[in-house]
């Protein structure tokens, strides 16, 4: 027989029984806060246009895509990322609008990477986005939004990094750095490559002082004191007024009260280019990556020609699992499961039973007894299976 028939491929897997309602659970509990800040549900298609996530949107490497060709030879993406097909969603059905609208989504990414180190190639992504708002309160009430989704979910031990990306742009723009220049630098300093950082630099023509802050821009991470730090090692408009308005979001977040989730980090810098101000992501113990991410895109709905200032984050729910797993946090599954054996001769009464445990919300199983089968059989799948067991016999 054909192994593949049986295997899936690398990167994705089955998800079923106690797990599968356990990661629902997740999502409803993430959901219920999200909800309850005000944001409305919005489905989008799995597979969209090439041209949404193109590279200059500034979103995934075509080399990550899964593209395919529908029958009249356009080219499709399963979708990547929820960021930009929320803003196409903005752009054609609120194109009018001048008050800020307020999503809420779930639903699976997919992401064709070459060199997996345990990673999902498909992963089940929650978030929401809050578009025609540029305010510092919205940086806030989604940082804020974010950790009460968390917090929600059990976790307790967990770190939102915040991020700016104009610091960063800032500087690069101050010293006429090039764009390739940019690019180069910004993968050695996301990955705190120090050495990389200072090779770059070497090669570049720039004053002392441009010199000294990108390679302190690494050691820029920390409580609430790095911002001055920050503060100190730039000189240009743009970078200070990144600063700026970090500080008033952590002002706000003093008065939402979660502050001592909070940390900063200058050289936290995204892959996803269309990132333009506060960028986060949230850390906890058990998974390597960040289980959220997310921060503030003004540009990018222009591309879609709604101009817009936007805001959101995401929720990897698989990552989020496998934390909860780490930190031995059982999810909260209520469900009560009930199986019923009957012989034929009593199917009535069976049925009768049934209908009355479902409507008293428990789960029903009717199974007919098979002659092969003692009682102790049906015992033991009761025991597997978690659940209460009665016969009709």
């Amino acid at each position: 027989m054909n192994q593949n028939l049986l295997h899936t491929p690398e990167g994705v897997r089955d998800i079923y029984g106690r797990e599968y309602a356990g990661k629902l659970k997740l999502e409803e509990l993430i959901h219920d806060k999200i909800k309850g800040f005000g944001y409305q549900d919005i489905q989008t298609p799995s597979f969209e246009f090439f041209d949404v996530f193109s590279r200059e949107i500034g979103t995934t490497p075509s080399k990550e895509l899964y593209k395919f060709f529908d029958k009249e030879g356009n080219t499709l993406a399963l979708r990547p990322d929820f960021t930009p097909s929320m803003a196409r969603c903005a752009a054609k059905y609120f194109m009018e609008e001048t008050f800020p609208i307020r999503f809420c989504y779930s639903g699976n990414t997919f992401t064709n990477i070459s060199s997996l180190q345990g990673k999902l190639c498909e992963v089940t992504q929650m978030g929401a986005e809050l578009i025609g708002d540029d305010s510092v309160e919205s940086d806030a009430e989604m940082i804020t939004m974010l950790i009460e989704c968390l917090k929600n979910t059990g976790l307790q031990q967990f770190q939102v990094t915040i991020g700016q990306a104009d610091y960063f742009r800032g500087l690069c723009e101050a010293a006429g750095l090039s764009k390739e220049t940019e690019l180069a630098l910004r993968e050695n300093v996301s990955g705190k490559n120090i050495f990389g950082v200072e090779d770059l630099l070497k090669e570049q023509h720039i004053g002392e002082e441009y010199r000294e802050a990108f390679l302190r821009i690494t050691e820029l991470f920390g409580a609430a004191e790095v911002l001055d730090k920050a503060e100190s090692l730039a000189s240009n408009e743009r970078s200070l007024k990144a600063v700026e308005r970090l500080k008033q979001v952590y002002e706000l977040l003093t008065v939402y009260g979660v502050e001592q989730y909070i940390s900063f980090d200058f050289g936290m810098l995204s892959k996803y280019h269309y990132y333009t101000g506060v960028t986060f992501r949230a850390y906890t113990y058990g998974v390597g990556d960040a289980v959220a991410k997310g921060g503030r895109y003004d540009n990018l709905l222009k591309t879609f020609g709604k101009n817009a200032p936007a805001v959101g984050f995401v929720v990897v729910i698989d990552d989020v699992m496998t934390a909860m797993a780490s930190q031995k946090i059982a999810l909260p599954i209520e469900e009560e499961h009930a199986i019923i054996i009957y012989e034929k001769t009593a199917f009535k009464q069976a049925l009768d039973r049934a209908r009355t445990l479902r409507e008293n919300g428990v789960c029903a199983e009717l199974i007919l007894k098979d002659e092969k089968k003692a009682k102790q059989d049906y015992q033991k799948l009761a025991t597997k299976k978690g659940c209460s067991i009665e016969f009709f016999l």
